[in-house]
């Protein structure tokens, strides 16, 4: 799995995750949500994501995304 299926698959779970959160423990997970969708989005414009630094030194491979420029 490449740096690109990795930051995608963790983006859905963590999603994932905030919304059930935001349905069974309280509605104010709900900016958690907000939160991953702000940084998805600003990764898409400025190529710049934290969690793929971080999955990058754990040795996962670079995808087409994220990879070095």
């Amino acid at each position: 799995m490449n740096l690109d299926r990795t930051i995608f698959a963790f983006a859905g779970v963590m999603i994932l995750i905030s919304v059930a959160l935001t349905h069974w423990v309280s509605p104010y997970f709900v900016w958690f949500t907000v939160f991953i969708g702000a940084n998805l989005l600003q990764s898409a414009f400025t190529g710049f994501c934290p969690a793929a630094k971080i999955f990058g030194l754990f040795g996962i491979k670079a995808g087409c995304a994220f990879g070095e420029k």
